[in-house]
């Protein structure tokens, strides 16, 4: 189970640095940065406050927590295994939280079932030197040519201001 979890997620990363490279390629010919297609927000704060905050504030907001993986924990099991190759950026924490909306499902769903492929959601948390990182893909990045990219921009907005709030309200 711990493997394949592994290897789909080697794979996904894979599979964005594949289009992150592509994507860096238009944009020399275009000469204009495109919005990252992962949120990221850093702040100098305590992980664990902030997981419980990130946590909460999905919760307090229509969004339903399904399971909390803690890949740093998962990943530590390897460190025999994989030796000097393991955890290179020496990150002390990686967490997810994944999490899914009803509603947004459900209008996802309606305009364009393919992109059900985006539910459930999930944000990681990694910390490293005092320092918590979020990281979000975002749902309009993956739904930018269906029909349903309104609604994956509104889902994408709106876990952005969660995230906004729960990192505001902690400082």
């Amino acid at each position: 189970m711990i493997l394949r979890y592994i290897l789909i997620t080697t794979c996904i990363f894979f599979s964005a640095g594949i289009i992150a490279e592509t994507n860096t390629e238009s944009v020399k010919e275009k000469e204009t940065i495109p919005e990252p297609r992962v949120y990221v927000k850093t702040v100098k704060a305590d992980y664990t406050k902030t997981y419980k905050k990130i946590f909460n504030g999905l919760e307090n907001n229509g969004y339903f927590v399904i399971i909390e993986p803690n890949i740093g924990r998962n990943l530590a099991s390897f460190a025999q295994r994989w030796g000097n190759n393991y955890n290179k950026n020496k990150l002390e924490s990686i967490r997810s939280i994944v999490f899914c909306n009803g509603g947004y499902a459900n209008e996802i769903s309606n305009v364009d079932p393919a992109m059900l492929a985006l539910c459930p959601l999930h944000v990681t948390l990694t910390a490293k030197d005092g320092k918590t990182s979020i990281l979000f893909v975002r749902p309009s990045e993956v739904a930018l040519n269906s029909p349903a990219y309104k609604v994956a921009l509104e889902l994408e907005q709106d876990v952005i201001r969660v995230i906004e709030e729960a990192v505001w309200v902690q400082k």
